[in-house]
């Protein structure tokens, strides 16, 4: 957290700076923004429209992420252009069985239910998009101890 900094500016830049945010690559950048607030609760902090592509940063609670028209001739591609994905997103919520249900709702494809397994209540959607969610909470206080981990 920023507090040594002159200017509220530097402050912002400051707190964004160290950290990963994800940029996913999507076709149909702006039914996936939507899916995005509908499905998960996302806010809009910054769009950028033009010349038939789109960028937007998104947040669920306080973490931000990127939605971006694939652009193959920058090396962006798609899950629906790559026939897959090569990560997995893992949003964490008070009630993964709500949350997973309410993805469905919204469009999302359940991959797996919600159960309980290696210390964590855990779902997996993809949504429309392509993009690979894992939904869900750990049960107990994580990370584990390395006793608790080794019985896991």
């Amino acid at each position: 957290m920023c507090v040594s900094l002159k200017n509220e500016v530097e402050c912002r830049l400051a707190d964004d700076i160290a950290g990963i945010q994800v940029q996913l690559s999507v076709r149909r950048g702006c039914e996936a923004i939507a899916f995005y607030q509908d499905a998960f609760s996302a806010v809009e902090l910054h769009r950028f429209e033009g010349d038939g592509e789109i960028v937007a940063q998104l947040a669920i609670g306080g973490t931000k992420f990127w939605v971006e028209e694939e652009s193959p001739e920058h090396g962006n591609f798609s899950p629906e252009t790559l026939g897959g994905t090569t990560e997995r997103l893992l949003l964490l919520v008070d009630d993964p069985m709500a949350a997973v249900e309410h993805a469905v709702t919204a469009g999302a494809v359940e991959v797996y239910p919600v159960r309980e397994e290696h210390g964590w209540l855990l779902g997996r959607v993809v949504d429309p998009f392509g993009h690979h969610w894992e939904i869900g909470k750990p049960v107990s206080i994580w990370p584990p101890s390395q006793q608790e981990a080794e019985s896991l």
